[in-house]
């Protein structure tokens, strides 16, 4: 997997296909037009779309409601990616379909953690 993203700021052809990638996604599964086996997938949620510079790759991050069997929705997800990516290519219009390359999000742990230590900061304070 050679997705080199680049340090600048992402364009905004970038931010306008991942942004319309990450809508169809989200609607593909939570129409569950898109069947994993025992997965329900309209309880991922996809977070955000980042798109390689030359719009070949894009980086699907995504939540799983409550964060319950997360690995084995990741592994899921990467074992049907080119099935994922056959249903998404149905209902895109652009010229090239990207690859997918699903990463678990872990940022809102990583925000709560930072609340977290916020709070006890303030605690001690007090």
């Amino acid at each position: 997997m050679n997705t080199q993203y680049s340090s600048e700021p992402f364009t905004q052809r970038q931010l306008r296909v991942g942004e319309l990638l990450k809508q169809l996604l989200g609607n593909l599964f939570l129409k569950e037009e898109i069947s994993l086996p025992n997965i329900n997938t309209r309880v991922i949620t996809i977070t955000e779309v980042r798109m390689s510079p030359d719009l070949k790759h894009a980086k699907v991050f995504f939540m799983p409601l409550g964060g319950i069997n997360s690995d084995n929705i990741l592994k899921a997800l990467i074992e049907n990616s080119l099935f994922i990516k056959h249903k998404v290519s149905k209902k895109w219009s652009n010229k090239f379909l990207p690859s997918l390359h699903f990463v678990l999000d872990k940022s809102f742990d990583y925000a709560e953690k930072i609340e977290k230590l916020i709070s006890d900061t303030h605690k001690n304070d007090d």
